[in-house]
């Protein structure tokens, strides 16, 4: 043994040593498992979102309507909603009934107030629809219908037959549901479940992605089965194609 260099300090060398090498694996092995579980709640999120759920929904006043950040404003449009429902589908109104029996209700409201109070013409306040509102509702109304289309459009002309064949079968199955019910029917229950199912869906964000992904992976188990046993046993001919002249 070297001069200098006893048996007691090369003992506490060793583990000195030994104890930097164990809380190094310990420091990776934590940053490793974080990272991991990273990325494992990234990808236990529904269709592999990383955003929140606001932000996907446009992220202004019509998220915030959708998610009940205000509950007494997404109350208020949820039950102007079921009235007009109300209204035309169980007691039969119509809409031109509707708006003139309001227009005769609202001319006796100012035809009353005008002779209690004795107010000329020009005192009595007009009602008045801003101009922007109507803009901006067909801006936005033509802006979903383009999007719409556009897709559509890319759909069938992209060559995924996947993808294709999955639209198809959503216009099909949203065609017979219309041959259930009529088109104010479809839009009352797309609109409640436009107002309830993002909300719940964010409560139980968790809880219903693990689901989702078991579901999943239990379709993809099925469909392994069926082609290995059916599908994969179907003889498939070769196409030989003509040479040219």
């Amino acid at each position: 043994m070297p001069e200098g260099i006893t048996a007691e300090s090369l003992m506490n060398n060793i583990m000195e040593s030994i104890s930097d090498s164990v809380s190094k694996h310990k420091s990776v092995s934590f940053f490793e498992e974080e990272k991991s579980n990273s990325a494992t709640s990234q990808f236990n999120r529904l269709f592999g979102r990383q955003k929140p759920l606001r932000h996907l929904l446009g992220g202004g006043k019509c998220a915030d309507v959708l998610l009940w950040r205000n509950k007494k404003i997404s109350a208020g449009v949820l039950g102007a909603a079921t009235v007009i429902w109300v209204l035309f589908e169980w007691l039969d109104y119509h809409f031109l009934t509707l708006v003139c029996f309001a227009l005769v209700i609202g001319m006796l409201v100012q035809f009353i107030a005008s002779g209690i109070l004795n107010r000329s013409p020009s005192k009595v306040p007009r009602l008045v629809m801003p101009e922007e509102v109507f803009v901006n509702i067909a801006k936005m109304i033509g802006t979903k219908v383009n999007r719409g289309l556009g897709f559509l459009q890319d759909v069938a002309c992209g060559r995924n037959m996947k993808q294709f064949l999955v639209v198809v079968a959503s216009l099909w199955a949203a065609a017979i549901i219309g041959s259930w019910c009529n088109f104010l029917t479809v839009l009352y229950v797309g609109f409640v479940a436009a107002h309830t199912l993002p909300v719940l869906y964010e409560r139980h964000e968790d809880q219903v992605d693990r689901f989702v992904y078991k579901v999943l992976d239990q379709l993809r188990h099925n469909y392994r089965k069926l082609d290995s046993s059916v599908l994969s046993r179907i003889p498939k001919g070769k196409f030989r194609g003509k040479k040219a002249d």
